[in-house]
């Protein structure tokens, strides 16, 4: 490690932090366009960062894109929201887009009566300068292309943040993050805590230290109880998976963009047992898998049109591309979930009676789905990366002094709650509220109630 370049060396968290703090203070930044409909106004920001905002010598010449579009509820009048201050939603993933509102409902209808909300399209994502299997092969060779996608983790997004809390001209703001939004939250209180009113977190207090593998070893146990628990409370479907698992094993069928529907990719539809808005959406789908066939021995196109929509990555394929380098710090990931799925063999694809999987990602997803395919030889690069730089300063953790509350689901199948926990603890002040009630998609199913309650818990820090 002495004998590496100092260029090469990992980004200390300080020294990131300083940068930040360095940082001119706006990027430019221009609104497209302004509507209102059901209730609320909106605007659509769009900002021009730079691509590498934490280089050896400051950020580099290179720029992206970043779209946040604002909402705003329309009985406050635009002298009235003007003068509202800001909360900043970031997105669970990685890789997902910012939530497209079609009105105010839950938390943000909670939120819109004192905030200005900015739902922002993380880097990558949606409108912001999107990477997906035809933009990132213009990056380069294999290795160029992983190169660039090193800059599009949790500092980075809270870079651009700051960027664009500068931008606004806005001063600390209220940010609440939701699973990876979690994760980017506990980043910007390790990186800019300065640019912070107070955090709310929901699912997601991942963990502050490596390696990738003890998250695995916590979730899929987590996850084997939820198949338990399920197939308790539909005890016909556990006999539905095994007939869909044997079929495919022995019959070749295709999903509608023509690629073959193997017992892993199947697998993935256990992605319903994660929230307690959708897990019975999973009944409804196993129910439709052999229905209208002729003799009931082929799948159904309803179910397979179903499948389809659940195990492609076309629409996100930087969550399967960046998945495990979110545990990454100082070291390789190596495929964890892939290596840690040896020691649960009920989830097998050879299973007798196989288990649904969660979120995890495994190898051969960069060779069965069409969209990550072009993408696999660049995916292996950043699972042998072993460099990562950190992702969080323990020490200005401990020494926290923005008020933070975070809601831990007791049963969270993608968040472990006692790494959770472990986590909270060196947050220094940070209050947890703990539910057995609620999955990861607790905000899905109670937000205004959620967001009520942990912004309550914050404000009493500060009152």
């Amino acid at each position: 490690m002495a004998d590496r370049p100092v260029a090469d060396l990992p980004m200390t968290r300080s020294s990131a932090a300083d940068l930040l703090e360095a940082a001119e203070p706006t990027v430019p930044h221009i609104i497209k366009a302004r509507h209102e409909f059901r209730g609320m106004r909106t605007a659509e920001h769009y900002f021009e960062v730079p691509l590498d905002h934490f280089g050896a010598d400051g950020p580099t010449g290179e720029t992206i894109t970043v779209f946040a579009r604002e909402y705003v509820a329309a009985d406050h009048s635009e002298e009235e929201a003007a003068q509202l201050p800001w909360l900043l939603y970031l997105q669970g993933g990685p890789g997902g887009r910012g939530n497209r509102l079609a009105g105010l409902g839950g938390w943000s209808k909670a939120a819109a009566k004192d905030f200005r909300i900015l739902m922002l399209d993380q880097r990558g994502t949606g409108l912001s300068s999107a990477i997906d299997r035809r933009t990132l092969p213009l990056r380069g060779n294999d290795a160029q292309q992983a190169g660039y996608l090193t800059h599009f983790r949790a500092d980075s997004i809270v870079a651009d943040a700051e960027a664009i809390r500068r931008a606004l001209g806005s001063g600390p703001w209220t940010i609440y993050g939701q699973s990876y939004g979690g994760f980017c939250a506990l980043s910007y209180l390790s990186l800019a805590p300065e640019g912070l009113r107070e955090a709310l977190i929901t699912g997601g207090l991942g963990p502050l230290m490596g390696p990738a593998d003890r998250v695995y070893q916590a979730t899929f146990r987590r996850v084997a109880a939820r198949n338990a628990e399920y197939f308790e409370w539909y005890p016909e479907d556990r006999l539905t998976v095994t007939r869909i698992a044997r079929h495919l094993r022995d019959t070749e069928e295709f999903l509608p963009d023509g690629e073959r529907l193997t017992v892993e990719r199947f697998q993935m539809v256990g992605s319903f047992l994660g929230g307690n808005t959708r897990v019975d959406a999973l009944h409804h789908l196993l129910e439709d898998a052999f229905v209208g066939t002729p003799g009931g021995d082929r799948l159904s196109d309803a179910f397979l049109e179903q499948v389809r929509g659940l195990v492609s990555r076309s629409a996100n394929p930087l969550y399967a591309l960046m998945h495990e380098s979110i545990y990454g710090q100082g070291e390789s990931t190596g495929w964890a979930a892939w290596r840690v799925l040896q020691d649960f063999p009920e989830f097998s694809p050879d299973a007798p009676e196989p288990l649904l999987t969660g979120e995890m990602v495994y190898p051969w997803y960069f060779e069965q789905d069409p969209a990550l395919r072009p993408l696999r030889s660049v995916a292996r690069l950043l699972a042998e990366k072993d460099d990562w730089a950190a992702l969080y300063d323990p020490e200005r953790l401990a020494a926290n002094t923005v008020p933070v509350a975070a809601a831990v689901y007791s049963q969270d199948i993608y968040v472990d709650r006692d790494l959770s926990l472990e986590t909270a603890a060196a947050v220094r002040g940070l209050q947890v509220w703990e539910s057995a009630d609620f999955h990861h998609d607790g905000i899905a199913d109670d937000g205004e109630g959620i967001f009520a309650r942990l912004l309550g818990l914050t404000r009493s820090v500060r009152d």
